[in-house]
């Protein structure tokens, strides 16, 4: 019987070790795309402040773009043979960061920490694209699409956070508390 992560069949012209390979980096693409959705909806309902309804909506897109990413990776971990784990427990179990500091917030408290974690996701969607690319061109190309509409994200919410002299005001944070303070200096 296969396993969550071994398929008994794949998509056409892969082998199961490379369906395995590419579910199991899709699973961690699964994970973190729902930490984010859930990170971006905390901010999207704690924002507080005179940038309130500029954050509030600038968030909305990106929440309902987010789900679609997921599912679409869940959906291309289906059609590789394996099973998309979608569960809380499943979640909790794979999460390697800590849950964001910032309760009900100024926003660009908040955006600065969204920031580090844009910056996080997005170095690990680009190392996912180049892994990807080695055994499958179809799912380089989904992650690839998604790497570029986190990096759209990421700018919007780096616009926010930019200086007069243009650079962002978190540069140099260490984490995401040290952003959420250097964002609102």
């Amino acid at each position: 019987m296969a396993t969550d992560t071994t398929p008994r069949s794949t998509a056409p012209g892969l082998t199961a070790e490379q369906g395995r390979r590419l579910i199991d980096l899709l699973r961690l693409r699964l994970y973190a795309l729902n930490d984010l959705h859930l990170t971006l909806k905390h901010i999207h309902w704690n924002v507080v402040g005179p940038h309130f309804v500029a954050v509030h909506e600038l968030l909305e897109p990106q929440v309902d773009r987010v789900r679609e990413m997921a599912d679409d990776v869940a959906e291309r971990i289906a059609a590789l043979g394996g099973v998309a784990k979608g569960t809380p427990g499943a979640l909790v179990s794979a999460r390697t960061g800590e849950d964001r500091s910032i309760g009900r917030g100024e926003a660009l408290a908040h955006l600065g920490a969204l920031d580090g974690v844009y910056t996080g996701v997005v170095e690990d969607v680009r190392e996912a694209v180049a892994r990807a690319g080695e055994i499958d061109p179809a799912t380089a190309e989904l992650l690839g699409e998604q790497l570029c509409g986190l990096e759209r994200f990421q700018w919007f919410v780096r616009a926010h956070l930019e200086a007069s002299g243009g650079s962002p005001r978190t540069s140099g944070a260490a984490d995401g508390r040290s952003a959420a303070e250097r964002a609102t200096d």
